[in-house]
């Protein structure tokens, strides 16, 4: 099984959108699961569940920027790099869908009762976000 198979299997198992594609990578860099999981919660839902920038997208953003940020993180060239590649990996998941919030994505406003109701409703969280996972994950294999 592959990361991006991975991902969307643990997504069906409970984790969110960001946990799922943050924990592909973070042992991978040095930060243990709990610590990766505890890291990525709150991102989830586009940002607390109030629809802005999808998980999967902010997960892949953190994964690029322990991918790339090397031993000064504060330099000039280290955040020019890692701009560049997250400018990169929003343009290809851009590609893929047509936007990056998950007001656009999922076609409806899950920032509020009633919209995060349509979207249970509608089955969307089952249907179109593990497709959002798995397309930043296999994204990010591509670029890393």
């Amino acid at each position: 099984m592959d990361k991006s198979e991975r991902a969307v299997e643990q997504f069906k198992a409970g984790l969110n959108c960001s946990q799922t594609v943050f924990r592909q990578y973070a042992e991978d860099y040095g930060v243990d699961r709990e610590s990766a999981l505890k890291i990525a919660c709150g991102f989830g839902g586009g940002l607390g569940r109030m629809g802005y920038t999808c998980g999967a997208v902010t997960g892949a953003i953190m994964v690029l920027g322990l991918a790339t940020c090397g031993p000064d993180p504060t330099a000039l060239t280290t955040k020019v790099r890692t701009y560049g590649l997250v400018q990169s990996f929003i343009q290809q998941f851009t590609a893929r869908h047509g936007a990056t919030s998950c007001r656009e994505l999922l076609g409806c406003e899950i920032g509020t009762p009633e919209g995060h109701e349509e979207a249970v409703q509608r089955g969307l969280f089952q249907t179109r976000c593990p497709e959002f996972v798995q397309d930043a994950v296999e994204i990010l294999e591509d670029m890393l």
